[in-house]
């Protein structure tokens, strides 16, 4: 049997709601893999918050910028112990000051970044410093770029989450672009239209739902419809495009993006929350 600590079961906890008993039932029977135990817990008829868990993370900054002429974003998390650090504003400028390298540099990954100069040395080593400056744990964790002929980029109050979307035109209304931008970050979609979606992820669905189904004790044939028609409702859920619009529930994404311009498409996007 796994070595299940209190620590993982109280995180899984705080990642689906589930009760802590089930959590840890879910944590054994998974033997410690937090993503098989939310699809345990989905299977048994739990109502879990969240479809999918954010990268591990615990306090930090989250920023996302974008360049000066609007065609490519960045987005970094930079990582820390406590939320007081995560609000100085010492911590916030250097965190926006990697967001700028990562605009400047455009590095291929999260490694190019943290190679790349600043004051002489490499960010990786100003990190570093700056742990021992700090007196905890700084790490930067996390960095994506995106690229459009618009980029928009919104960061929630508290810099916990942010988000970037890019556009197919340069010409795009400044309330459209910042309303997607928050759709994202308030939505979580996975893709941006229903043909985007992971084969995995819809046949995962699509085994949950039978297994919630044959276990309230409908047949399998019975099951699969149910399964089949709870998927329809998770991807005109997990979609962008298909999304209810969050200031407008009466209208979707793709009916607001076509409002405002007929020609105007997201073509991608970028987000992370920090876990807590």
């Amino acid at each position: 049997m796994a070595d299940i600590k209190a620590a993982d079961v109280a995180k899984l906890r705080k990642m689906t709601g589930a009760g802590m008993m089930d959590c840890k039932k879910a944590l054994i029977e998974s033997k410690g893999d937090f993503e098989l135990a939310i699809d345990t817990l989905r299977k048994k008829g739990q109502k879990v918050a969240a479809k999918r868990a954010d990268r591990e993370a615990s306090e930090g900054a989250v920023i996302a910028k974008v360049s000066a002429d609007s065609k490519s974003g960045a987005l970094i998390v930079l990582n820390c112990e406590t939320d007081f650090v995560a609000k100085n504003d010492d911590f916030i400028k250097f965190a926006k000051e990697i967001a700028d390298i990562a605009l400047d540099t455009k590095p291929s990954d999260l490694n190019g970044l943290k190679t790349a100069s600043y004051k002489n040395n490499t960010l990786e080593t100003e990190v570093t410093t700056q742990t021992g400056v700090i007196g905890e744990k700084v790490d930067l964790s996390f960095f994506a770029e995106l690229k459009g002929e618009k980029v928009v980029a919104y960061i929630h109050a508290g810099n916990k989450l942010a988000s970037l979307v890019a556009f197919n035109k340069a010409e795009v209304a400044e309330q459209v672009g910042k309303d997607i931008a928050m759709q994202v970050a308030a939505m979580n979609p996975i893709s941006l239209q229903e043909k985007d979606v992971p084969q995995e992820v819809i046949d995962k669905e699509i085994e949950i739902g039978k297994e919630l189904a044959m276990n309230e004790g409908k047949s399998e044939k019975l099951a699969d419809r149910i399964a089949r028609g709870k998927l329809n409702k998770f991807l005109k859920d997990s979609t962008l495009y298909n999304q209810q619009f969050v200031k407008n529930s009466k209208i979707s994404i793709s009916e607001y993006i076509k409002e405002s311009d007929k020609d105007l498409e997201i073509v991608g996007f970028k987000r992370f929350a920090l876990s807590n």
